[in-house]
């Protein structure tokens, strides 16, 4: 059976590879603004990751199994996405910046044949180090911040940021495997 990413992440990309040999890249084109922010975060992402897996199977016709994800960063039940500019990454650091904040990402997986559709999410929190204004101007500078939740990636320059980690390391990045293996064992 034929499994697809719905996501251009190239770190999504490369953490799938782990653990699935073969699979098609098919990027969603499910207008995120369409779920309202509730309050309840998990659901939030679980429902975009959602909207992300039925935009590509409506564009699929073969038997496949769908794997779709977003992820984001709260700060005291605030989202921070992508910085929009330079500023608003600057803004959000300094926000990050000697506090805990939690990474959720949300995964759906949707099996073709059976149509059986699984939907979850995975939570960690992330203890960020006192940031110097310098240190913040400096990976800025980068260009680094600017496609990333919150304006940073553990997996980059970034990773020095980090004091302590609560949970799994590759919900950080962007795909938590061992959540995403269990959930396409249980699909297939």
């Amino acid at each position: 059976m034929k499994v697809i990413l719905a996501s251009a992440s190239e770190r999504r990309q490369e953490l799938l590879s782990r653990i699935v040999e073969n699979f098609t890249i098919l990027v969603s084109e499910f207008d995120e603004e369409k779920v309202k922010k509730t309050g309840n975060i998990s659901d939030y992402v679980e429902n975009i990751a959602l909207g992300k897996a039925r935009d590509v199977l409506s564009k699929v016709s073969e038997s496949s199994i769908i794997i779709a994800a977003d992820t984001v960063v709260s700060l005291d039940n605030e989202i921070l996405g992508k910085p929009k500019d330079k500023s608003e990454a600057y803004e959000m650091l300094s926000k990050l910046s000697g506090n805990t904040h939690n990474v959720y990402t949300g995964i759906v997986i949707i099996n073709t044949d059976s149509g059986k559709t699984l939907k979850d999410f995975v939570e960690t929190q992330v203890v960020f180090s006192k940031l110097t204004e310098k240190q913040i101007k400096d990976y800025i500078a980068t260009g680094d911040p600017m496609d990333k939740a919150g304006a940073y990636g553990i997996q980059g320059k970034a990773g020095v940021f980090v004091k302590e980690i609560r949970g799994c390391y590759y919900n950080v990045v962007g795909l938590p495997l061992n959540k995403l293996n269990e959930m396409i064992e249980r699909v297939i």
